[in-house]
């Protein structure tokens, strides 16, 4: 989790308007790959081949995706497909960052709403002993669904 951003001091009107923005800024969820581009030049072993002289052959290009837990997995991108391929990672970078972003203004805006309605919590004696334990914020989600 990062740290604040500073969010707290922006009005919640221009914090909803924020994450609207966001939100329309996102890329098209087809358009996504989680992965690494890896660009090779290689040798092929053949003592006469000019590759055995230092000019190796290339460029050949890898796509690699971490499947976790030090599993690996990928293969080799044709050419042609290297542009469309790297436009995707670039777009799975750029909605992680933006889910990001709007998670940090959703947890803002929770933390806002719970200062507003922290006074009605503590202290009120016909408030069961449960609520006290909770969170202000969860409380008032729990509240508003029940609407």
């Amino acid at each position: 989790m990062k740290a604040s951003t500073g969010l707290g001091r922006i009005p919640e009107l221009a914090l909803r308007q924020r994450r609207q923005g966001l939100a329309k800024q996102l890329p098209p969820v087809t358009e996504i790959l989680r992965g690494s581009l890896v660009e090779r030049y290689v040798t092929c072993g053949n003592p006469t081949c000019k590759c055995a002289k230092g000019k190796r052959h290339g460029p050949i290009w890898y796509l690699t995706v971490t499947l976790g837990r030090g599993r690996t997995t990928g293969g080799i991108l044709p050419e042609e497909k290297v542009a469309e391929v790297r436009g995707w990672i670039e777009n799975y970078h750029k909605l992680r960052d933006h889910l990001e972003k709007i998670s940090e203004i959703n947890r803002e805006l929770l933390r806002a709403s719970a200062l507003g309605s922290k006074s009605t919590n503590e202290g009120d004696s016909q408030c069961p002993a449960w609520e006290r334990k909770i969170e202000p914020w969860v409380l008032s989600c729990i509240y508003e669904k029940a609407r």
